[in-house]
């Protein structure tokens, strides 16, 4: 407990009876941005826990004052468990470890320096070691020094890997796909899917081992795998004959749509700016032909489709995986603003996604630490270790 001027604060579990006003008001008043400036709000559609209600095991825990004037929640930290391929070269099977995550740290403005940051980690790092996690990991923008601080400085954790957030608007007209894989873009049924991911991902770093869960997920709009050819593709066989036959260059990807779990809207514009995106999108819709790169309206709540679980092989894979992007970003016309992909800092792939540079994130940071009597027997330690080519971002994590 933290005691201040009288006032006691306690760390405790949620309570979604009797929380989620207080939660809510913590989250809209750490939501708010530079004065003058833009800022990006998300809006959890009443449910505080949806950001980790798709995972196999969460926590949601809350920092409330009780004494005078108190009964009030001033702090929020939310966190998950899974096992994930932690990409160690290993004979046979892929190595596993089992993770917590930790996301929406939030501190009433009322209470910061108070320690109350440090303790719902410590609290929530208590409950992960519980939950047999040996690692701990977290992701936050590289200019967010405040949360770095607390993490690198206070927490012990390491500066991990440095992902890219892809970003592209969705518009009126449709994105040109590649021509040579325009025509093999095909969805896949859920177990031919889960079949090729675990042969083909099984030793990506953060492959989760319940794969088969994301795909059959409500939220999971599809998985679609493109090949790049100069000639007839064939038709599909099932996993297994592509397996036994795999063409020369190929890529596969899932979608997720994230306006199930929460909705954003872009605060803080000025008129002439709405004014100016108001206009690029009147122009496309009237004239498509053109292909106006417009801005969608982005300044009233709006959904988002993430793409997860991107990867493929051969020489030319990034083609067939720019023709899996282009082809997301057409199908969310009317569903969706934007579509983001998430991937590794080295990964190949990401040379030719179409994405606006002013929308994406280039950096992302994950930080991670090993959890306290996790040891390797071979002293490895996966927090430690050298990035590989691919990353595996968990959509329910996002």
């Amino acid at each position: 407990m933290t005691r201040e001027e009288g006032i006691v604060v306690v760390i405790r579990e949620y309570d979604p009876s009797t929380d989620r006003d207080g939660t809510d008001a913590v989250d809209r008043e750490c939501d708010v941005g530079p004065t003058g400036g833009m800022s990006l709000h998300a809006d959890l559609l009443g449910d505080p826990v949806a950001r980790i209600r798709h995972s196999p095991d969460y926590l949601m825990l809350v920092a409330e004052t009780s004494g005078p004037g108190g009964g009030r929640i001033v702090g929020i930290i939310r966190g998950t468990v899974k096992s994930v391929s932690t990409g160690k070269s290993r004979p046979g099977a892929p190595a596993i470890a089992s993770v917590g995550y930790i996301l929406g740290l939030r501190v009433a403005p009322s209470h910061r320096r108070m320690g109350l940051a440090l303790r719902l980690v410590r609290r929530l790092e208590r409950w992960f070691e519980l939950m047999g996690a040996e690692y701990a990991y977290m992701a936050t923008e590289g200019s967010n020094e405040a949360s770095l601080r607390l993490f690198t400085a206070r927490c012990g954790y390491s500066k991990f890997r440095t992902p890219s957030l892809l970003v592209h608007p969705v518009h009126a007209h449709r994105l040109r796909v590649p021509r040579r894989a325009a025509s093999s873009v095909l969805r896949l049924d859920p177990r031919d899917a889960e079949r090729l991911y675990e042969t083909h991902f099984a030793h990506v770093e953060f492959f989760p081992s319940d794969i088969g869960a994301v795909l059959a997920n409500q939220l999971s709009v599809g998985t679609f795998l493109a090949v790049v050819t100069d000639g007839d593709h064939g038709e599909w066989r099932g996993a297994e004959h592509f397996l036994a036959s795999p063409p020369a260059s190929w890529a596969i990807a899932s979608v997720w749509d994230c306006g199930g779990v929460f909705r954003l809207e872009l605060r803080g514009a000025s008129r002439l700016r709405r004014a100016a995106a108001a206009a690029t999108r009147a122009l496309d819709r009237a004239a498509r032909w053109m292909r106006v790169p417009s801005v969608p309206d982005f300044f009233s709540p709006f959904s988002g489709w993430f793409v997860y679980g991107l990867g493929g092989d051969g020489p030319d894979a990034d083609i067939a995986a720019e023709a899996l992007f282009a082809t997301f970003v057409n199908m969310a016309r009317g569903r969706a603003a934007a579509v983001a992909v998430e991937v590794a800092a080295c990964d190949p792939l990401r040379r030719r996604i179409p994405h606006w540079r002013r929308l994406s994130c280039t950096e992302d940071l994950w930080c991670m630490k090993r959890l306290g009597g996790k040891d390797e027997s071979d002293g490895w330690d996966w927090s430690k270790s050298p990035p590989g080519l691919s990353i595996f971002v968990d959509p329910r994590e996002v």
